[in-house]
């Protein structure tokens, strides 16, 4: 391929999927703001509830990044995010069993998930730089991902039983993440339309 064939793809490729990938950001960034304030309003007080969204969220994960991963070239094409896919899913059944052992456990599981979750984003936000740029939210927040899990592994060997509250942060976090890479990737996609 030659270097002009490659820039006229990479062109092409940018102007068909930075709209899917802007929007995929945005409604990541809304059910996860949706999910912490759930979890602050009715998850702390009812288990049933915090036991539903704690294995919610990374069954979300897993569907949400399936979704992105079909609409931006497939599994082959993106390795990382199927790794991703598998991981968390892996993770909200873990939770699952987790649930009937102790929250720290609970957590432990959220802390090994966000780790291998946050090295796929990050890994996945380097990748997509190449493409699409505009993803220093995307690799930051994989960043952040990775030490809030090394955080909850940490905290689950602690005295103080955890629970959901100590879970929303980290989502609240992703919402803004993913809300900024939405943005960054919607103001380059009209530089480069201008």
């Amino acid at each position: 391929m030659t270097t002009t064939t490659r820039v006229l793809t990479n062109a092409r490729t940018q102007a068909e999927l930075t709209p899917n990938l802007s929007g995929y950001y945005l409604a990541r960034a809304i059910v996860a703001a949706a999910w912490a304030a759930a979890a602050v309003a009715i998850g702390g007080a009812n288990t049933v509830a915090a036991a539903l969204l704690l294995v919610s969220y990374p069954a979300w994960d897993a569907f949400a990044t399936w979704f992105d991963v079909r609409n931006s070239g497939g599994l082959r094409a993106n390795q990382t995010q199927a790794l991703n896919v598998a991981v968390s899913l892996v993770a909200a059944l873990a939770v699952a069993v987790a649930l009937q052992l102790s929250m720290h456990v609970v957590l432990a599981v959220f802390g090994i998930w966000a780790i291998a979750a946050g090295l796929a984003q990050l890994v996945t936000g380097v990748r997509r730089w190449r493409t699409f740029g505009a993803q220093c939210a995307m690799i930051l927040s994989g960043a952040q991902s990775m030490l809030a899990g090394v955080f909850f592994v940490t905290q689950s060997s602690l005295a103080k039983v955890p629970t959901i509250l100590d879970v929303a942060p980290y989502a609240a976090f992703g919402a803004f993440y993913f809300l900024v890479s939405a943005a960054l990737l919607m103001f380059a996609n009209l530089r480069r339309s201008a």
